[in-house]
């Protein structure tokens, strides 16, 4: 069995093997508990060394994606029980390139849940230090505002909630939102038009860096649900029409 790999020709072996294998797991080519073939067919099958095999298995052990037993073979496992946040960017697009809606949706669901708390922790933990860069941060959303671009204030805002999650001090949701937000950053020039409801809030994420500056947690997290749920809106109404596009459904 050689599940469809090919020979791999890149500097980088162990890392090719990886993406191979990782891919086959995510896209169900290889189902939860099935075995991966012995290292002699897979290192056939990708045309590489024993060396470059073994370093993509411990990383693909790491990942949740395999488990090894010693004298037993190595098993495929479910990634949705045995997996970490890392999988997200692999997730979110397929093979063709085009996103998995589902995990879209998701994604945007975890962001607009994690925001507030991460604006409430940031308004009870913020030192003072970080203030003067929220409102500088502030100042250019205002300058970009404007002349409404857009793209400049997707920026700008994502380095606002770089700070606030610096504010935050929670390593959880620090680790979190690096991986939303290298997600993001795949699909983010799609995203400009969509979230364009939001990046306007400039006003409303001023009222947020004010809370933020007062130590109002309770305000500084009903301001960010309000910001973030713009955004939310306009993705999934996006993510709707792409799905009813992809279906040849008629649109409503």
């Amino acid at each position: 069995m050689t599940l469809g790999l090919e020979p791999v020709a890149r500097s980088s072996l162990s890392d090719a093997v990886f993406d191979q294998i990782a891919a086959q797991i995510l896209t169900s080519r290889i189902e939860p508990g099935q075995p991966l073939p012995s290292e002699r067919d897979l290192c056939k099958a990708l045309g590489v060394n024993r060396g470059a095999l073994r370093e993509a298995l411990k990383r693909l052990v790491q990942a949740g994606l395999i488990e090894q037993r010693h004298g037993g073979g190595t098993t495929v496992l479910d990634y949705r029980r045995s997996g970490g946040l890392d999988l997200l960017t692999r997730l979110l697009l397929a093979p063709d390139g085009q996103p998995d809606l589902k995990v879209a949706r998701a994604i945007m669901e975890m962001r607009a849940a994690l925001a507030p708390d991460i604006a409430k922790l940031c308004a009870q933990r913020a030192t003072p230090q970080l203030i003067p860069q929220l409102r500088a941060v502030i100042r250019n959303m205002q300058a970009a505002a404007a002349p409404e671009d857009l793209e400049r204030l997707q920026v700008l805002s994502l380095e606002l909630w770089e700070l606030l999650v610096t504010g935050a001090d929670n390593i959880a949701y620090r680790l979190a939102f690096n991986t939303l937000r290298h997600t993001y950053e795949q699909i983010r020039e799609a995203l400009v038009i969509a979230l364009a409801n939001e990046l306007r809030q400039v006003n409303a994420c001023h009222a947020l860096v004010e809370a933020v500056a007062v130590g109002d947690a309770a305000r500084a997290h009903a301001r960010a649900t309000k910001i973030v749920e713009r955004g939310s809106e306009g993705v999934l109404a996006a993510l709707e029409l792409f799905d009813q596009l992809q279906s040849g459904a008629p649109r409503a």
